[in-house]
């Protein structure tokens, strides 16, 4: 299987999350991927999120709601674990539609709401830090 080039940022589209344009950072140091949540309401088996980042003007949502969730160990760059509730959506690079699991994170002081780890990455894309915004500018 042919490996698409990737650079370090990027933007992509989260059709499931009414999310378009969004910012990314691509991380592979990171195992997991992450998006930003500001509000996360768990009860009757339902997780109901709200996608909003006011330094992130495309970051902005309705209120999603999610009957499949799990929870996930997320160990920081600084060590410090924490248990994330994780969700599978899509993502869109390159016009083409992928599956993705994001555990959500308060992101809100980040440059960058979303970030792609190296288990969306593998086997898929190769990553030059060189370069930025290929997809994006794709649709351009």
């Amino acid at each position: 299987m042919d490996k698409r080039k990737i650079g370090r940022v990027d933007k992509f589209d989260f059709p499931k999350l009414d999310l378009f344009n969004i910012d990314v950072k691509i991380d592979t140091g990171a195992y997991t991927s992450a998006i930003h949540c500001s509000k996360i309401i768990e009860e009757n088996n339902t997780l109901r999120c709200t996608f909003y980042s006011k330094g992130h003007p495309n970051f902005s949502s309705d209120e999603v709601v999610f009957t499949e969730y799990t929870f996930t160990n997320v160990k920081s760059s600084n060590g410090i674990k924490e248990n994330r509730y994780k969700i599978k959506s899509d993502v869109i690079i390159f016009d083409k539609t992928y599956k993705i699991n994001l555990t959500l994170s308060t992101r809100e002081d980040m440059r960058f709401p979303v970030l792609i780890g190296r288990q969306f990455l593998k086997r898929k894309f190769l990553v030059d830090v060189d370069l930025q915004n290929l997809s994006f500018n794709l649709k351009s």
